[in-house]
């Protein structure tokens, strides 16, 4: 029996956010493009509200607002009202009379109002005036940013096939823990979130590898405020569209050439002044919760290409080493053709690739997503038997699980602790509990909001 998969965590954007400091927050806000892009990603009822006071100057008393919902959306409500503190999208005040209010970030009003309004300074990247004479189609940028970042998916799967990439890439590479140095070795080798990160639809792949290369960004003297200013106008830009770079500082520059090497961006030359962005480029701001590859698989040799039958056979009609290499993470393969693979999922097979790192969720995920379009004719794409025996293949490694949480116990009154009790359910903050001896358990997450209510209702101020 072994220790449920630690999956690969790829934060959204609003998440990649939250961790940044109070200060990188308020600075960054001063780009209309990043204002548009977090409340465009904002829950439904999150922008509503901002909506509502976009146009009022002075905080908004809470009791006004959260009349504004129904009594069965309080919790939805609670929740928006963390998120947006959390992101310094507003503040709690206080304002005459003692009452409580909450106040629209000023420096994200006024960006935000131009974004949406027009008005003061130009925020959106500025296309080139002159055609250029060497224009790149759609089909052809959709081609460039594939192949670009199939290099590196390449380099992962020891492919003999793939482009040498440069140190920078190594470097994220081995920053992210997707590969490593073994000791008394020279290369490196793909580790177990390596593994999981192949198996990632593409969106999810580069919004990671942008994490992470963001990280590092003020080692190599880069300023992050310009770097997510410049990949937020990326998001707002037109696929096919050519650009100018003569406004870009020295360090934008760099950071294009990077961009350019990663296939966010095409750039013929640098001496040419501008820059295509790609279709790579145009959802970054959603992270991993879009997915571009359904717009892009359509012009593309990434379209649907297994089918799966019920025997546990796989047929890959593929001639991408690349691909061969993905499949080969957790299936047999028994026979090779020039333009087909043949393999066999088998419990080896599965366990090998669980061992890895791999989930049995990617694996279904990965199957369904580059099904054959022979497959849609008769659903499901992928045999409901396949799925399940995969899943409980992996059931059988992944006995316990373990949650991360705080212990109460020491009551001094079963009155006392069936109140607690009582609180955390209510907020699905409980994640065990016990009459014998009084005790529970609370999410790690959850502990402080425990700690508080159970002062507040203490008599002594501790347990």
């Amino acid at each position: 029996m072994s220790v449920q998969q630690r999956t690969l965590d790829c934060k959204d954007l609003h998440s990649y956010l939250k961790t940044l400091p109070a200060a990188v927050l308020d600075r960054l806000y001063n780009h209309p493009a990043t204002c548009l892009a977090v409340f465009r990603e904002l829950p439904e009822l999150s922008r509503i509200y901002i909506m509502r006071i976009l146009f009022v100057d002075q905080a908004v008393p809470k009791a006004i607002m959260g009349s504004w919902v129904s009594p069965n959306s309080a919790r939805e409500l609670e929740d928006i009202v963390k998120l947006l503190t959390d992101l310094r999208v507003w503040q709690e005040v206080e304002m005459q009379g003692g009452l409580k209010g909450w106040l629209l970030n000023p420096t994200f009003r006024r960006n935000l109002k131009g974004a949406l309004l027009g008005g003061g300074n130009e925020w959106s990247m500025k296309p080139n005036t002159d055609a250029d004479p060497k224009a790149r189609g759609i089909a052809v940028l959709d081609e460039y940013a594939m192949g670009r970042w199939e290099c590196v998916l390449h380099f992962m799967v020891g492919s003999h096939q793939h482009e040498a990439i440069s140190s920078d890439a190594l470097q994220i590479l081995q920053h992210a823990g997707l590969m490593k140095k073994e000791p008394g070795e020279n290369q490196l080798s793909i580790t177990k979130d390596g593994f999981q990160f192949l198996l990632m639809d593409t969106s999810a792949q580069v919004w990671y590898f942008l994490l992470q290369y963001l990280d590092t960004a003020n080692s190599r003297n880069l300023d992050l405020i310009d770097c997510l200013g410049f990949l937020f106008q990326l998001s707002f830009s037109t696929l096919g569209q050519d650009y100018s770079t003569d406004s870009m500082n020295d360090g934008l520059q760099k950071f294009l050439q990077h961009l350019r090497e990663f296939g966010l961006v095409y750039q013929r030359k640098r001496k040419d002044g501008r820059f295509y962005p790609t279709r790579l480029a145009l959802d970054i701001a959603a992270g991993p919760k879009k997915s571009m590859l359904n717009s892009l698989n359509a012009s593309s040799q990434t379209t649907g290409y297994i089918v799966v039958e019920t025997n546990y056979r796989v047929y890959a009609y593929t001639d991408s080493s690349l691909q061969v290499a993905l499949i080969a993470l957790f299936c047999e393969l028994i026979y090779r053709f020039p333009n087909l693979v043949v393999g066999i999922i088998t419990r080896e097979s599965v366990r090998e690739a669980l061992k890895r790192g791999i989930t049995a969720d990617q694996i279904v995920s990965f199957l369904r997503q580059h099904a054959h379009s022979e497959c849609y004719k008769e659903p499901p794409v992928l045999p409901s038997t396949i799925a399940d025996q995969i899943k409980l293949w992996a059931i059988e490694r992944d006995r316990f699980l373990y949650k991360d949480g705080v212990l109460y116990n020491q009551f001094d009154s079963q009155a006392d602790f069936e109140i607690l009790r009582n609180y955390a359910q209510e907020r699905g903050l409980l994640v065990w509990h016990t009459l014998n001896g009084r005790k529970m358990v609370v999410t790690k997450e959850g502990h402080d909001e425990v700690r508080k209510f159970w002062k507040r209702h203490s008599r002594n101020g501790s347990m």
